[in-house]
């Protein structure tokens, strides 16, 4: 696609481009750490966007350890707890990028005015989305739901049931290479936004008005996880300030995926062509 036509696709155009000191604020999913946003901090960089990739609380941890026993029972609400106490202390309104669970702690975030615009790679859906009930969404978790009391324990996809959901359109070494860098996760967060009508916390709402900034939501149409049934009722709860995109031959894991360049361009142009606030 030329340069010009992705650029039409910004609901907010701005002829002066964003400012390059900007700050992107890099926001990991389930299993995962700031480690996998390697590729996209390298390109952004290279932009001249500072970049931060922050770790979620208990993540910090050998992948071939012992899980903090405390993860199990963390929740949305506490890792959106530290993750703005981080952003306040940069001292700037950045950018966020979340990627899965990420993206819905964007979304999250943005309800607080944390962010000046936020990108949203195979998001995890805030509570309300019912299309999450789609057979391969079930498929790829039903492995740990099938767990008794998985709700309040630290958990791990089984190689296979990962290579399933999120790491399919990886050459098979590499599969295994990002594989053995997963981490527990919390089994509460999980609950929260898989069975969030039984969540009387609400910890996955997200009030959809209180979101000003630019959004930008990116599908894969082979994503297991997040497929675009999933993704695109995102963007449409947003549609007054929201762009929504969708890439052939890309999946769940599109942060690394053969053809990441690709969405890692498309969102550099979007968000150069965006009008960011000036407040941050």
């Amino acid at each position: 696609m030329a340069r010009w036509a992705i650029l039409a696709e910004c609901t907010q155009s701005n002829h002066k481009g964003v400012d390059m000191t900007e700050t992107i604020f890099f926001i990991h999913g389930m299993w995962g750490g700031a480690w996998y946003w390697e590729n996209y901090r390298r390109f952004f960089e290279n932009q001249g966007y500072r970049c931060v990739a922050t770790t979620l609380r208990h993540h910090d941890m050998d992948p071939r350890g012992v899980p903090d026993p405390r993860l199990g029972t963390t929740g949305l609400l506490d890792y959106a707890a530290d993750l703005e106490q981080e952003i306040r202390e940069l001292n700037v309104k950045p950018i966020l990028m979340g990627h899965s669970m990420g993206g819905l702690l964007s979304q999250m975030l943005a309800e607080r005015g944390l962010a000046k615009a936020i990108v949203l790679v195979t998001p995890a859906p805030p509570s309300g989305n019912w299309m999450c009930l789609k057979p391969s969404v079930v498929r790829s978790f039903w492995s740990i739901q099938m767990k008794w009391g998985f709700w309040k324990k630290p958990m791990l996809p089984k190689f296979d049931a990962a290579v399933y959901s999120m790491l399919h359109l990886l050459p098979p070494d590499e599969q295994k290479e990002t594989y053995e860098k997963f981490v527990y996760e919390s089994g509460r967060a999980m609950f929260e936004i898989g069975y969030w009508l039984l969540d009387s916390n609400g910890a996955a709402k997200v009030d959809a008005s209180k979101v000003a900034c630019p959004v930008l939501v990116v599908a894969g149409a082979e994503d297991r996880a997040s497929p675009p049934s999933v993704a695109r009722p995102i963007a449409e709860r947003y549609k007054s300030v929201s762009t929504y995109k969708e890439f052939e031959g890309q999946a769940h894991w599109m942060v690394a995926e053969p053809g990441w360049q690709e969405v890692a361009e498309y969102i550099e142009a979007w968000l150069s062509n965006c009008a960011l606030a000036e407040d941050g």
